[in-house]
């Protein structure tokens, strides 16, 4: 099965925990934190074509739900050059770990422009690449990132 996999994974570490607090209230910590990142977890697919982004990312979901444009708002032609301008641009900062931060860039994402991803796929990875830009104050390729 292809897969076309984006896991880009943020960890969050429980830092400065009280010798004071109960085992039950760590407990409850950590729970909250393993809660926070599945409900941040976006899975995109395309079962006809056996395609698949996994995104995990705290913050992703929400903000995609409230504040990135509709679907349909962009035509797919529109999203998947622009896609393709960002998995390129991405790509080559994977490559080059000295110079760019690995913590960002962890994994290269294969995509091509003679494969129809289809409108969800192309939809969430935009986005996602619009977010990313915009938290952690990066910039993809010769556009500024917007909503």
């Amino acid at each position: 099965m292809k897969n076309l996999l984006l896991s880009l994974v943020i960890l969050i570490f429980l830092v400065g925990c009280h010798a004071t607090k109960s085992r039950t209230s760590n407990t409850d910590a950590v729970e909250q934190e393993i809660a926070a990142t599945t409900s941040d977890t976006v899975t995109i697919a395309n079962d006809e074509l056996e395609y698949e982004i996994i995104i995990i990312e705290p913050g992703f979901n929400a903000w995609l739900l409230s504040t990135a444009r509709p679907e349909g708002y962009y035509s797919q032609g529109f999203l998947e050059s622009r896609n393709y301008l960002y998995v390129t641009e991405w790509n080559q900062r994977v490559r080059q770990p000295l110079r760019y931060n690995p913590n960002l860039y962890e994994m290269q994402i294969d995509y091509s422009p003679n494969i129809d991803y289809g409108y969800e796929v192309n939809y969430k990875l935009y986005n996602y690449f619009i977010y990313f830009q915009r938290t952690y104050k990066q910039r993809l390729g010769p556009f500024t990132p917007r909503i």
